[in-house]
């Protein structure tokens, strides 16, 4: 990676990291209201939803170990990464809460659910840097998707405590898809066409992790209903203000069948 870019990364994780500091920053215990938890009827659904988010931020080790060994050596990105684990350590913390505050799980279920879910290990979708960056941001995008639907959801169904925890959840994900959207247009600005093909090529390829994740096929259907994603949703709520954050348009991106974009070195030195 040239100096000219690192610098530039390390302008927009000091950015990040300064606005998270000051403005973002929440406490699972103290900044969610408990004690309302017994205003709600349980809800079956609403439960295995916050319990199938729980096991797929479980896997926040395999996700680190993925963006270290990517980028370990660069210091923006490396930071960005323990900064991220610590803000992901908290949904899957407060989505286990809720689901024994609650009385919906107990703590041997719990327990039990997450040997299940780690008996299985993430592997990281691309191999290309420039493309695990990219589809970091998609990643992040869908999952603030998801989180909102599951926040309407809730607050449609009268669960309040469950809604503020998804708007706190999601909050974080906005963050961080707006701090890999900074990271790809730096991309773009240094090899514009090699970026525009590894954009192409996650856009078409890309895939949640609780597709490969999730032990039961069932939940996987049952989760995939409930959040509302479909092909329609994915090309409206993602692929398009994906492009218009970029500044891009689908004209910009190379057509189907053309190779992803050539490496360019940005994870050594």
């Amino acid at each position: 990676m040239n100096k000219k870019l690192r610098e530039s990364f390390h302008r927009a994780y000091m950015t990040f990291f300064e606005n998270a500091e000051r403005t973002r920053r929440w406490n699972p215990f103290n900044d969610i209201d408990w004690d309302a938890l017994d205003a709600a009827e349980p809800d079956r659904q609403l439960a295995v939803n916050a319990e199938t988010f729980c096991g797929v931020e479980m896997f926040l080790p395999d996700y680190l170990d993925a963006h270290l060994e990517l980028f370990g050596r660069d210091y923006a990105q490396a930071w960005f990464a323990a900064n991220w684990g610590y803000e992901e350590s908290k949904h899957s913390l407060v989505l286990r809460e809720y689901l024994h505050r609650s009385g919906q799980r107990t703590e041997e279920q719990l327990h039990d659910y997450a040997d299940t879910i780690l008996s299985r290990r993430w592997e990281r979708p691309y191999d290309s840097p420039r493309q695990m960056v990219i589809y970091g941001m998609i990643q992040e995008l869908t999952t603030f998707v998801v989180y909102r639907s599951q926040r309407t959801l809730a607050l449609d169904t009268g669960h309040a405590v469950l809604a503020d925890i998804y708007r706190l959840i999601g909050r974080d994900e906005m963050a961080h898809t707006k701090f890999y959207q900074h990271m790809v247009a730096l991309h773009l600005d240094e090899d514009r066409q090699g970026t525009l093909a590894d954009l192409a090529h996650v856009l078409r390829t890309f895939r949640m992790p609780a597709e490969q994740l999730l032990p039961d096929p069932e939940a996987r259907s049952a989760l995939m209903r409930s959040t509302g994603i479909n092909s329609q949703v994915y090309l409206r709520d993602i692929v398009g203000p994906t492009l218009k954050a970029l500044h891009l348009t689908r004209h910009d991106l190379p057509a189907p069948g053309s190779p992803p974009g050539r490496p360019t070195g940005e994870t050594r030195g």
